[in-house]
C-alpha cells in the first residue's frame, strides 16, 4: 500500500458547483504527475476518491458534504422485479469487453448521447479531443464493455477492475432506446461481470440527495455510503 501521506495533492479554487449551482464547489486532486497504478488507486478508490481521465479526485468543499461515494454491495444485491423486466427487455443484447480505445463507432454513439441528454452541461459540445482525454487512455485496469442488438452498437460502459470492485466511470448510450433502459442495464451487467470475478463492490461515484439525476443509484441496494472516513450500508 502506498504512503498517503507523501502523495502531494492540489485544490482548485471555489467555483459554482455543477449539481448545485447555489453552492461553490472544491476540488483535490491527486498530484498529475504521480503515475495511477491499480494498488494506489484501488487505496485512494476507498478512501472516496474517483477517477475522471488521467485525474483522480474527490470533492473538498469548505461549506457543502452533499456529493457523497456510494458503492453496491454485489453479493447481496437485489434484482427486483424492474431490474428483471429490463434484463428481458434486453435479453438479445450480446457483450464483449475491450480495452480502452478510440473508434468512430464509439465516437459517433458518444457524441448523440451527449447532445441528446447533456446539451445543457460541461461536457457539450462533444469532441473528438474530449472523448480521447475522459475515456481513452494506457490503463491496464481500465476496460469497455460493448453492448450490440442485431450487431449494432448501442452502449459502451466504461469501468476499471479495482481490488475490491469495478468502478463505473462512464455510460453511453443510443438515446432513442428509451425503453431499454440502457443505463440501468449496463450497471446490472457490471454488478454481474464484478460478481463473477469475485469482487464484492460496484463503485457508483458520487450521490447528492438533491439531485435528481443521481436518484437512480439509490436503486441499487443494498447500498453503502461513505461517510465520517467508514463505509455505512444504509439502504
Amino acid at each position: 500500500m502506498s504512503n498517503l501521506k507523501a502523495l502531494k495533492f492540489y485544490a482548485t479554487q471555489p467555483h459554482t458547483c455543477s449539481y448545485l449551482p447555489e453552492q461553490q464547489a472544491t476540488t483535490l486532486f491527486l498530484d498529475p504527475d504521480i503515475i495511477i497504478s491499480k494498488p494506489l488507486y484501488s487505496q485512494l478508490t476507498d478512501l472516496g476518491f474517483r477517477r475522471s481521465g488521467q485525474h483522480l479526485y474527490r470533492p473538498h468543499c469548505e461549506a457543502c458534504c452533499a456529493c457523497t461515494p456510494v458503492r453496491v454491495k454485489v453479493d447481496e444485491f437485489k434484482l427486483k422485479r424492474r431490474f428483471q423486466r429490463i434484463l428481458k427487455v434486453n435479453h438479445a443484447i450480446t457483450l464483449e469487453i475491450h480495452p480502452p480505445h478510440y473508434c468512430d463507432e464509439y465516437y459517433d454513439l458518444y457524441a448523440r448521447y451527449i447532445e441528446a441528454r447533456h446539451a445543457d452541461g460541461d461536457m457539450f459540445p462533444p469532441s473528438k479531443e474530449q472523448f480521447n482525454s475522459f475515456l481513452v487512455g494506457d490503463w491496464s485496469f481500465c476496460k469497455f464493455m460493448e453492448c450490440r442488438l442485431n450487431d449494432k452498437l448501442v452502449a459502451v460502459a466504461v469501468m476499471d477492475e479495482l481490488a475490491k470492485g469495478l468502478s463505473a466511470i462512464y455510460t453511453f448510450f443510443e438515446p432513442d432506446l428509451t425503453k431499454h433502459s440502457l443505463g440501468t442495464y449496463c450497471i446490472l451487467q457490471q454488478i454481474r461481470l464484478a460478481k463473477s470475478l469475485g469482487l464484492p463492490y460496484v463503485y457508483l461515484g458520487y450521490w447528492i440527495k438533491e439531485c435528481q439525476k443521481m436518484s437512480y443509484k439509490t436503486e441499487f441496494r443494498p447500498l453503502e455510503i461513505y461517510l465520517d472516513h467508514q463505509w455505512l450500508t444504509v439502504l
